[in-house]
């Protein structure tokens, strides 16, 4: 797999843990303990995308 396409399938989650988290936000009595866990992975998604794109934080 190419480093573009790779990011590309990293942004494609980080987007899609967007959507579940915003839906999550939404929605009364949602899991605190899995919305922060959602979070924390979109976190490491970011992190990862930034570091294999050569960008600064």
């Amino acid at each position: 797999m190419s480093l573009s396409s790779h990011l590309q399938e990293l942004k494609k989650k980080h987007q899609s843990l967007s959507s579940t988290v915003e839906q999550m936000q939404r929605s009364p009595g949602a899991d605190g303990l899995h919305m922060a866990e959602l979070k924390k992975q979109k976190l490491r998604l970011k992190e990862e995308i930034t570091r294999l794109s050569g960008r600064p934080h």
